[in-house]
């Protein structure tokens, strides 16, 4: 059982969380600017790129669009975020969380599918054929990945014999569960991706549609939107460190460190990545998803449960 982190901890999080995020989106405009040549070969240059975009948001004025709905739609947008946070409760930094329940691991799932309803509520609330299409492409998107996602879950949990994430991190005190569960893994950086509406599964924010769910947002509104984004990207990159890479297990370093370094790796990966793969149309990942990965978890979730009562 990981240790309960102090008060403090809990107003720390957001920050700690939203400092990860901005630091990711620099990452991801230096990768760009590398591609692109651009910044006269100063790829570099570009890191604080994405703060000055979030800047000129906080002096943009709020979109109103005819007939909207602006309490539904600006509520999808803070709860983008807020579930983000929630779900980064449970992330054991080293060997200690903010809280460490005994459905810590259901936790997480719960607050992915609020982050569902946020999106889709975001994508309702401006009254736009455009902003509409958006978050019902968000909804398909959740049917496609979640199946997969949570027998991915299941399978670290099962390995475990716990829902607990701090047990599920002793659990792996001399072997990583990536080690022994790569398809699992595996599925669940796929949808660690799919959850934040990112990279390949950005269809839900997809240029077809000028913007989709954000389409009709400007300032502070957009703001939150697209930053909640990157949070949720951070937080399910960083949930894979104690489901699957062992949490704070390793040598020399202290446990936070190993943890920081591990996370980093894990959003490098994806960061990177996401460059090597065009944006998937959600009915052709769900036939994937449903012929491809849904049995390959399954069959990974058999092996680990003969391992299990095999002991």
């Amino acid at each position: 059982m990981a240790d309960t982190a102090p008060v403090w901890a809990v107003v720390l999080l957001p920050f700690a969380l939203a400092a990860a995020a901005a630091l990711v989106a620099g990452f991801d405009a230096v990768l760009a600017a590398a591609a692109g040549g651009g910044r006269r070969g100063r790829p570099l240059r570009a890191a604080p790129a994405p703060l000055r975009a979030g800047l000129r948001l906080l002096g943009q004025q709020p979109r109103r669009t005819t007939v909207d709905d602006p309490w539904l739609g600006r509520m999808g947008i803070a709860l983008v975020p807020v579930s983000a946070v929630l779900a980064g409760a449970v992330l054991p930094w080293g060997f200690r969380a903010v809280t460490d329940p005994v459905v810590g691991v259901v936790w997480f799932n719960a607050m992915e599918a609020l982050a569902w309803a946020a999106v889709w509520m975001a994508g309702w609330g401006p009254n736009s054929a455009l902003s509409l299409i958006g978050g019902y492409r968000f909804l398909a998107q959740g049917l496609a990945y979640e199946l997969p996602h949570m027998f991915a879950l299941t399978t670290a949990a099962l390995g475990a014999e716990s829902l607990r994430v701090g047990e599920v991190v002793a659990a792996q005190r001399g072997l990583w569960f990536a080690v022994w569960m790569p398809a699992a893994f595996a599925v669940f950086l796929l949808s660690a991706l799919a959850m934040a509406f990112w990279g390949p599964f950005d269809h839900p924010l997809g240029r077809d549609a000028a913007g989709g769910a954000a389409a009709e947002y400007a300032g502070v509104d957009r703001l939150v939107l697209l930053a909640g984004r990157w949070l949720l990207l951070v937080v399910t990159a960083g949930f894979s460190v104690p489901l699957f890479l062992g949490g704070g297990h390793g040598p020399w370093l202290p446990a936070w460190a190993w943890t920081l370094l591990k996370t980093a790796a894990v959003l490098g990966l994806l960061v990177a990545g996401r460059r090597l793969l065009p944006t998937l149309r959600m009915e052709r990942y769900v036939e994937f998803a449903l012929m491809v990965l849904v049995p390959v978890t399954l069959l990974q979730a058999l092996a680990v449960a003969v391992v299990v009562l095999s002991r």
